[in-house]
């Protein structure tokens, strides 16, 4: 399975940056309680944290914002994952624990401020490609609507759109039942190659440790 950026979104972003992490045999299921006690913790403390701070004062809160504002998509009605987050975390209506593979997933969105997606492997079909979203494009979300992903960053198979920093798809969804899966961590285009190799590679030590399995992480760039 190859995964390549468009040449579009190439010349928009220049600077683009991507992790990729590839986990094979890994098994989901219940969150551990040092996931479960991370996670709370970690939101009860940027709660007081955000006390007199806004959402947007985060610095990667604040780039993503304007990597979707540059792509074509007004930022205060397309919030990436990571921003949805944080503004949930202000009102104090913390996240509860769903599964291992989604609680750490949340868990580092947070903690990098960037929106970090995980897929299903077998559930995707030929190559991906990341891109920017045609006219009329749409799927089903997680978050149960039909949304509209033109203008948005995305990724793609050869089924179409599947993934996105706003929203992913039912269809690729992770579930019990998983044993590969691809991770894709949208990373802040100031970062280095080394922090962005550094952040991926935390996030997979991680992954593993709760899921077992095996892993490889590359960092694609434009």
């Amino acid at each position: 399975m190859e995964i390549s950026i468009s040449p579009h979104l190439c010349s928009l972003f220049p600077q683009f940056k991507i992790g990729i992490i590839r986990y094979h045999d890994i098994t989901v299921g219940k969150s551990p309680q040092m996931i479960k006690g991370r996670l709370q913790l970690f939101q009860e403390s940027l709660f007081f944290d955000m006390e007199d701070k806004n959402v947007t004062d985060f610095e990667g809160i604040k780039e993503w914002r304007q990597i979707l504002k540059k792509a074509g998509k007004d930022p205060n009605r397309y919030r990436h994952s990571a921003e949805a987050l944080y503004r949930r975390i202000k009102k104090q209506n913390y996240l509860q624990s769903v599964n291992s593979s989604t609680d750490i997933n949340n868990f580092f969105s947070m903690k990098y401020e960037i929106p970090i997606g995980i897929y299903d492997k077998t559930r995707i079909e030929g190559n991906i490609v990341i891109r920017t979203g045609e006219e009329n494009e749409a799927y089903i979300g997680l978050n149960g609507r039909s949304n509209s992903l033109h203008n948005l960053i995305l990724l793609s198979d050869e089924k179409g759109a599947f993934g996105s920093p706003f929203v992913d798809s039912e269809r690729t969804a992770m579930n019990g039942e998983t044993k590969e899966a691809i991770q894709v961590v949208f990373l802040r285009h100031s970062i280095t190659m080394d922090e962005a190799k550094e952040m991926t590679e935390s996030l997979m030590k991680m992954f593993l440790q709760v899921h077992g399995g095996t892993a490889e992480i590359e960092i694609r760039e434009c």
